[in-house]
């Protein structure tokens, strides 16, 4: 699981679906790439850079077959966030640096997926759970994979939902978040060397869809004249519709011992973010047990329509406590319009049939574009990945 664009609140929120939806995308790769029994460790540190946030975490997998036609999967993950992140207040002034706001919070997370194979379908469900200090999620997953055509041809089906209870500082009662996630893909191999895929993403979230720790400001006037400094919660609404296209190509060249994978996807949703990513990786094999894999991964991001530095000058009122009817604002500056580039480079070195080790170093950067945001809010990080594998 890549960590990108790291929540404000003192933990990774959401990713009990991401684990989840990894299943169906795991299960969409041409059968030749699918695991085999083994057992794997991972350990990720992301770091940004001036002392804001740091995540440290550790990733242990288990894959076993169950007879001929039966696969399980177990993961699990724990991590650890602690640093500096904007806490959505404006800076002193224009462009200068933002107030930052200390953060600190333990995830564990676990998953399980099974699958069974059929005549020429795959079916697979997957259940996870996520827990932090103030917030839990669970969720669900079901895939089907159909082959056509002789097998050169995969339909894939899926949905995943989750069930979330978040802790909200400025009230007692947890509030509830519930998503579903719908896709439908096609991967078509086209020759011995080339694979095609076409996927459509559709879904929705219903409840508490803010972050409890994101303030928002505004001058109040108490009295003719006089402004006082007030800053309250964000209030987002509370539905989001998103919609994705995702396309795909997979290119070997044994010529040249190497192999390429490119992507694009289109996102948006009803919160008013359009945002495009570009995906490119080369798969370079360097004698027998050595393959490098560059990388480079482009977003860029519209803001959404309630996004905004401050209240001031405007007739929007600061509410006491967020308002489902609205109107809705926000200074997450996840939300502004912006670009973030990743690149980086991963070794893979499979010492014999047995074990496999893996290492990475990938640099992260981001950029706003509305020429307003200050900077410093956006940040830039490094991430060193250190991971082994043992098969059977």
């Amino acid at each position: 699981m890549r960590l990108r664009e790291i929540p404000a609140g003192p933990a990774l929120r959401g990713r009990t679906e991401v684990l989840l939806l990894a299943a169906g995308l795991f299960l969409a790769q041409p059968r030749v790439a699918r695991a085999e029994n083994s057992v794997s460790y991972k350990y990720e540190d992301y770091r940004e850079a001036g002392g804001r946030v740091a995540v440290q975490a550790q990733y242990g997998a288990i894959e076993q077959d169950l007879g001929p036609d039966m696969h399980l999967k177990l993961q699990g993950v724990i991590d650890a966030i602690a640093g500096a992140t904007p806490s959505g207040q404006p800076p002193a002034t224009p462009g200068g640096p933002v107030p930052l706001s200390h953060i600190e919070d333990r995830r564990k997370a676990w998953n399980a997926d099974f699958s069974r194979q059929f005549a020429r379908v795959n079916v697979s469900v997957g259940y996870a759970n996520s827990r932090e200090s103030d917030y839990v999620s669970n969720g669900w997953s079901v895939n089907t994979l159909t082959d056509f055509n002789q097998k050169n041809t995969t339909l894939l089906l899926g949905a995943a939902g989750t069930d979330d209870d978040v802790k909200v500082f400025f009230q007692t009662p947890r509030e509830k978040k519930r998503s579903g996630d719908y896709i439908a893909g096609v991967t078509q191999l086209l020759d011995p060397r080339t694979s095609v895929s076409l996927n459509l993403g559709y879904g929705i979230a219903r409840g508490f869809l803010a972050d409890p720790y994101r303030l928002m400001f505004k001058n109040v006037e108490v009295v003719p004249g006089i402004f006082l400094p007030t800053t309250r919660a964000e209030n987002r609404p509370r539905e989001r519709d998103k919609w994705t296209l995702q396309g795909s190509v997979n290119r070997a060249f044994p010529q040249l011992h190497g192999a390429v994978e490119a992507s694009y996807r289109y996102y948006r949703d009803t919160f008013g973010t359009r945002a495009h990513t570009v995906d490119l990786a080369w798969f370079q094999k360097i004698g027998e047990h050595l393959v490098l894999r560059p990388g480079l991964r482009f977003y860029d991001q519209g803001a959404a329509d309630f996004y905004r530095l401050t209240l001031d000058g405007t007739t929007i009122p600061l509410a006491a406590r967020p308002d489902p009817a609205g109107p809705f604002y926000s200074a997450d500056y996840r939300l502004s319009a912006m670009r973030t580039y990743n690149y980086g480079l991963k070794a893979i070195w499979t010492i014999n049939a047995s074990w496999q080790l893996d290492a990475a170093l990938e640099k992260y950067d981001m950029r706003g574009k509305d020429g307003s945001t200050s900077p410093s809010v956006y940040p830039d990080a490094t991430i060193t990945t250190f991971g082994a594998k043992f098969s059977w």
